[in-house]
C-alpha cells in the first residue's frame, strides 16, 4: 500500500467547507489508482463532531487545541508537519483559499516537499502524480509531474465536483495529541457583511455589473432584472470599490467564486481576477460594447451592446414571457 494522502480540513462556525468536499474527491480518485489511504486532517477546538460528515476519507485525524481555536499559520504548519512524518505521509491537499494562503509554500519548506499551486486536475500515472494547474488567471495551462508522488498541493475552489467528496458513512477517527507551537500572531475578531445580505454563492441565477454599468443609479437596472430572475445582484471589484455594492456581492480572486445555473454579466471586461471567481458557472452570458472584452472568450452565449441599454429591455421580455 502506498503512502497515505492528507487533507487539510476547512471549516468556519460549525460547517465544513465545500474546498474540503472538492479535495477528498480529488484525493479519493488518486488514492485507488495508487491503493493509498486518504486521511481528512481536523484541526481545532471543538470540532470533533464535525469528522461524522467526513465519510468519504479512510479515517479523520482530530487535534483539539486551544491553540487551534483560530489557528496562526505557524501552529497549523507545525502540526500538519508532524501528522506527515507519523502517517509517513507522501501527498498533502490544502485549499487556495483564504484560509488556507501561504500555508503550502511553508509547509513544503518545513518539509522539504515539492509544492504546486493553482491545481484544477490531478491523476496519478503509475507512482507519479500529474497535476493540471493554471497560470495568469487560467490563460494558460501546465501539467507539472510529481515523479515519486509526493508534495504538497494547494486546490483552486470548484475545481473538483463536491459531490464526489461526500459520503453518508461514520469514518474511523484517531484523536492525536500533539505540539502545537505558540504564535506570535494573535487572532481578534472576524469582520463580516453587514447580517441580512445576500449570499450569493447560493444563488442558482446571478446578474454580474462591472464598469459598463456606468453609474450608482443604473445599478437598479441590474436590481429589477435580477428580482424577476428570483436572484441576486453582484459584482466585479471597480464596482466594489466605487461603493455601489457591499464587498459581500464581489466575485472574482478577491471575493466570493459563485458556481449558479445561469451568470449574467453587464459591462465586465473579463480580467483573470474576475474569471476566477466564475468560471464554473453553468452557463455564463455576457454583454459589452467591446467585441474583444475576454470575457467573451469563456461565455456561452455573448451580445455586442450597451449593458444600460440591454438590461431593461431584457427584463421587459422576461416578464413578458412569465406573464
Amino acid at each position: 500500500m502506498s503512502a497515505a494522502i492528507l487533507v487539510l480540513v476547512e471549516h468556519l462556525k460549525g460547517t465544513v467547507a465545500d474546498i474540503t468536499f472538492e479535495m477528498l474527491g480529488a484525493a479519493k480518485k488518486l488514492a485507488a489508482a495508487r491503493q493509498a489511504p486518504v486521511y481528512a486532517v481536523l484541526l481545532g477546538q471543538g470540532v470533533a463532531p464535525l469528522a461524522a460528515r467526513l465519510g468519504a476519507a479512510n479515517g479523520v485525524l482530530v487535534v483539539e487545541n486551544p491553540a487551534l481555536a483560530q489557528p496562526s499559520s505557524e501552529a497549523v504548519i507545525g502540526v500538519l508537519k508532524q501528522i506527515i512524518e507519523q502517517k509517513q505521509a507522501s501527498l498533502v491537499l490544502v485549499g487556495g483559499t483564504n484560509v488556507s494562503f501561504g500555508l503550502g509554500t511553508r509547509l513544503a519548506v518545513r518539509t522539504q516537499l515539492p509544492f504546486v499551486n493553482f491545481c484544477k486536475d490531478a491523476r496519478a500515472e503509475g507512482d507519479a502524480v500529474v497535476l493540471a494547474c493554471q497560470l495568469f488567471g487560467g490563460k494558460i495551462l501546465s501539467d507539472v509531474k510529481l515523479a515519486d508522488g509526493k508534495g504538497i498541493v494547494s486546490v483552486i475552489p470548484g475545481a473538483f465536483p463536491a459531490e464526489a467528496g461526500k459520503s453518508d458513512q461514520t469514518p474511523p477517527v484517531e484523536t492525536l495529541t500533539l505540539n502545537v507551537e505558540a504564535s506570535q500572531v494573535i487572532f481578534n475578531q472576524f469582520i463580516e457583511p453587514d447580517a441580512g445580505d445576500v449570499d450569493i454563492t447560493k444563488q442558482n441565477a446571478l446578474v454580474a455589473v462591472g464598469r459598463g454599468i456606468q453609474t450608482q443609479d443604473n445599478v437598479q437596472l441590474a436590481e429589477e432584472l435580477a428580482q424577476i430572475l428570483g436572484g441576486a445582484v453582484c459584482a466585479s471589484r471597480p464596482v466594489i470599490d466605487q461603493g455601489w455594492l457591499p464587498l459581500s456581492r464581489q466575485v472574482g480572486k478577491s471575493g466570493m467564486t459563485v458556481k449558479p445555473r445561469l451568470y449574467l454579466a453587464f459591462g465586465i471586461s473579463g480580467a483573470p481576477e474576475h474569471w476566477d471567481g466564475m468560471q464554473n458557472s453553468e452557463c455564463i452570458i455576457s454583454v459589452n460594447t467591446d467585441p474583444k472584452a475576454p470575457i467573451f472568450d469563456g461565455s456561452h452565449f455573448g451580445v455586442v451592446g450597451d449593458a444600460v441599454e440591454l438590461l431593461p429591455l431584457l427584463a421587459e421580455k422576461i416578464k413578458t414571457r412569465k406573464g
